[in-house]
């Protein structure tokens, strides 16, 4: 990355840090402490070795679902691969370019990645669809917690679906020729809009793959996903309950899928602390205050941090030779539009 980027990721991870200390020593004065029982933890190590499991299962029979052959060992690296680039770049816009890049230095062409990429994006919104209509039965009675997430993940889907339905309504028309008005106006001209006609003819090969796809492993990539974004609910209760079996089941579930999705929205590189800032506002009252600085610390750390190790040992060299080839072509777009 440049110099300006990783300024900014430094920035804003020691932001995040800061916050993280105030809040420890606010809940130190209360008696708390950081440690939290064995079993606690390895619950949590459980969670995050499930999730990513059904994350990798979900890639690799999302690409056999339209023929392509992946190996389990590719599909662990491009995950953890994306979890890294996503964490140290704004709005986590470094996922993409590094997933994008594992799978490419595995062998396959960038048609087949695209098909893998955009299967794991939309299956991501379908089954996190599923996961919230589930919650909703079970928690019915959550309230504003309850409120809150659907109209987050509401948001996320039909932003997700809204960029899709855009992009397969240009991909069917002739991108050809020179920019239409509406890209003019939106400064899409010269190498942004080569690089937008490019896209979408590759989105077009894309969609004609898709379209023939093996019905078994679809379904088996949906169940998958549905695991994958499940188990997500499943750690800050794992964290607490161990400790106060009393405490309120449905806010220590919902609250963190909501932060987690939410933070995707936040520009500054892994929150600058809004995470942890929210996590205070919304479960202060709900985790007990001896508890409560254990269980932010280590929620992050099994959610965020832990994450970052991973993908750093898994993929870190070609994850960041993903976010400089992208820096590179951005800076090379903006000299041809000066």
């Amino acid at each position: 990355m440049t110099r300006t980027r990783w300024l900014l990721t430094i920035v804003s991870f020691a932001a995040t840090i800061a916050v993280s200390w105030y809040m420890i020593r606010g809940w130190s004065d209360s008696g708390g402490s950081l440690g939290l029982p064995l079993r606690a933890h390895l619950l949590a190590l459980t969670a995050v070795a499930v999730e990513v499991l059904a994350r990798a299962l979900k890639i690799r029979w999302s690409a056999r679902a339209a023929g392509i052959h992946l190996s389990l060992g590719t599909a662990v690296r491009t995950c953890l691969g994306g979890d890294f680039g996503a964490a140290i770049t704004p709005a986590r816009s470094g996922a993409e370019p590094a997933r994008f890049l594992v799978l490419r230095e595995s062998g396959l062409r960038a048609s087949s990645v695209l098909v893998i990429l955009y299967a794991e994006l939309f299956l991501e919104v379908f089954s996190l669809g599923a996961v919230v209509l589930v919650v909703a039965l079970v928690f019915r009675d959550a309230g504003v917690v309850l409120a809150t997430l659907v109209s987050m993940v509401g948001g996320y889907a039909a932003v997700i679906l809204g960029i899709g339905a855009t992009a397969l309504y240009l991909s069917r028309r002739d991108p050809a020729g020179p920019p239409p008005p509406w890209a003019r106006r939106l400064r899409l001209t010269g190498g942004r809009w080569r690089t937008i006609q490019i896209a979408l003819v590759k989105l077009r090969a894309t969609i004609d793959s898709v379209e023939h796809v093996d019905v078994r492993p679809a379904v088996y990539a949906f169940l998958a996903s549905v695991v994958h974004v499940g188990i997500r609910l499943t750690v800050l209760p794992a964290l607490v309950l161990t400790s106060v079996s009393t405490a309120p089941l449905a806010p220590l579930a919902l609250w963190p899928l909501g932060f987690l999705y939410g933070a995707a929205v936040v520009p500054a590189p892994g929150g600058g602390g809004a995470v942890e800032v929210a996590f205070r506002a919304a479960l202060g009252g709900t985790i007990p205050r001896e508890l409560f600085a254990a269980a932010l610390i280590w929620w992050r750390f099994y959610t965020f941090y832990l994450y970052i190790l991973l993908g750093a040992l898994a993929a870190g060299n070609t994850v960041l030779r993903a976010i400089r080839k992208t820096e590179d072509y951005e800076a090379e777009i903006e000299l041809q539009e000066q």
